[in-house]
């Protein structure tokens, strides 16, 4: 069996600051993968084609895609997308024009999408596609936090509050999560079973390779199934993977004219100015000699596995969402035509649930502290260039757990507006992305900013309630909502309580249900 998951996340970005770095993220990631690879899933589903991938949505991606201000931002960015091509598509330059052209039409395309099927949300569209069994759906914990690092009250709460927020946007609650950063350390799989996850995603190396089957982990029914790096690297490495092929569209060097991409890759020591314009007929090529050697390489790997072990091999490979048309502009159909192709050539295509239950689980495992990041370790997270974050982190932790206990008498009635923004503000804190962005010096600044302004935000309302000053911080954390006020359901009521057991079943908040 091969099974493909894909990990679809972006950090919350609505009012957050528009370009170069903030909502241009979340569109132009909207506009090239989630609305492309919906399509192509949507596509193969009408045919009656189900199990096709497993899918993970993170809960603050899918606020994002639900969010009003969010649709409304998208609808335009689609219309001055258009405009834009529109206007290259009469430029004087050869190049430009059947650039402009060739844009348009993608545009319109995309704009007639978002507004037939997509302007009341994702949600909508992806129960569609969990009715129709074309894809199983991933939940996760609220704002995509480094868990191992995360306070285990803050754990819990954020991982209960995920998958509860799944539940309500898409009418049943998901049975396997994405682990952020596919990190882990030991006695989360208590936590998981607690929760009721089923399974998880980890790195091949936190099985030291050995991936062929999932594992339950200690003395849990949790399965971990390890993703295959032979596998996954063939698609997406930074030396030999499909994207960076000659022939396929550039993702780095934008036309200043037009603001639009119009060259290929051409090669890889190539600057941009001397790119060659981008030839889809060349790309196609590529596309189909890529398409035939990643259905030999799992055929192959799926082969020598079998031989390896003596029973049937589950290969899973796992990728970010957003490299399928926002990264790689020809994923999407490489995707539909990898789909297509694995089962015409042998190959059971399956979700994680589906692998499960065909009953590719092994012997249990102990998993050491991972991550799919640099080195498999936390070193993205935990290392030098962050170790300001990480202590921002644990202080700002500290004071939100330190404010929300500190009820006073108007909270202890019944719903605590306030005490629900400190958590929404720590969480948005401690989100990986930041420190993940100050590692990889990807727009650092930008990450820096959003980690102090949300401490700030807790800083501020805690110090007002802390210190009595309850109308103050209510009005206070009614101010932060207006950019921060997402999920609306977080109840802080519903934060353990501090003398709660960690790795196991988790006493409630006691107070108004």
């Amino acid at each position: 069996m091969f099974a493909l998951v894909l990990h679809s996340h972006l950090p919350w970005l609505p009012h957050h600051g528009r370009w170069p770095v903030g909502e241009e993220w979340l569109y132009q990631s909207w506009a090239g993968s989630y609305l492309r690879v919906v399509d192509v899933l949507r596509r193969l589903s009408a045919e009656g084609r189900t199990d096709l991938l497993t899918l993970g949505i993170t809960p603050v991606l899918a606020a994002q895609l639900d969010d009003p201000h969010a649709l409304d931002g998208m609808h335009h960015w689609l219309g001055n997308w258009s405009l834009r091509a529109a206007e290259a598509a009469t430029s004087r330059d050869a190049d430009r024009r059947e650039a402009g052209r060739r844009e348009y039409r993608e545009a319109e395309h995309a704009l007639a999408e978002f507004e037939t099927r997509w302007r009341h949300g994702a949600s909508p569209v992806l129960r569609r596609l969990v009715d129709d069994r074309a894809v199983e759906l991933l939940g996760g914990p609220l704002m995509h936090p480094f868990q191992p690092l995360l306070d285990p009250r803050l754990r819990t709460f954020s991982l209960a509050e995920g998958l509860r927020d799944g539940a309500r946007r898409l009418g049943r609650r998901a049975d396997g999560i994405w682990a952020p950063e596919c990190a882990f350390t030991a006695g989360m799989e208590r936590d998981y079973a607690a929760a009721g996850v089923s399974h998880f995603l980890v790195d091949g190396p936190a099985l030291r390779g050995d991936t062929t089957l999932g594992r339950p982990v200690g003395d849990t029914d949790v399965v971990a199934f390890g993703r295959d790096l032979p596998v996954s690297y063939r698609v997406w490495s930074p030396k030999s993977g499909y994207p960076g092929h000659a022939a396929y569209r550039d993702f780095h060097t934008y036309d200043h004219g037009t603001g639009l991409k119009i060259v290929r890759v051409t090669g890889r020591t190539v600057a941009g100015p001397d790119k060659a314009p981008y030839a889809p007929d060349l790309a196609a090529a590529a596309l189909q000699d890529h398409v035939r050697d990643f259905v030999d390489v799992v055929r192959r790997r799926l082969h020598d596995e079998h031989a390896r072990t003596g029973r049937p091999a589950l290969v899973t490979a796992a990728f970010d969402t957003e490299l399928f048309g926002h990264w790689w502009h020809e994923g999407p159909k490489w995707l539909e035509a990898v789909l297509r192709a694995l089962p015409e050539a042998g190959v059971q295509v399956g979700t994680l649930t589906a692998a499960r239950a065909a009953g590719f689980v092994g012997e249990p495992a102990d998993l050491p502290n991972t991550s799919w990041g640099s080195g498999k370790d936390w070193r993205v997270w935990a290392g030098d260039p962050v170790q300001d974050l990480v202590r921002l982190n644990a202080e700002v932790t500290a004071s939100a757990l330190d404010a929300v206990d500190a009820r006073g008498p108007a909270e202890a009635a019944g719903r605590d507006r306030t005490a629900d923004q400190i958590l929404r503000e720590a969480l948005l804190t401690v989100s990986s992305d930041w420190a993940f962005m100050v590692s990889k010096d990807s727009a650092a600044q930008y990450a820096r900013d959003r980690a102090h302004e949300h401490a700030h935000a807790v800083r501020e309302i805690a110090a007002a309630r802390t210190s009595g000053h309850h109308a103050a911080a209510a009005r206070l954390a009614a101010g932060w909502s207006v950019a921060d006020g997402l999920f609306p359901d977080l109840d802080a009521r519903r934060l353990p309580t501090s003398e709660a057991p960690t790795g196991g079943v988790t006493r409630r908040r006691e107070g108004v249900r």
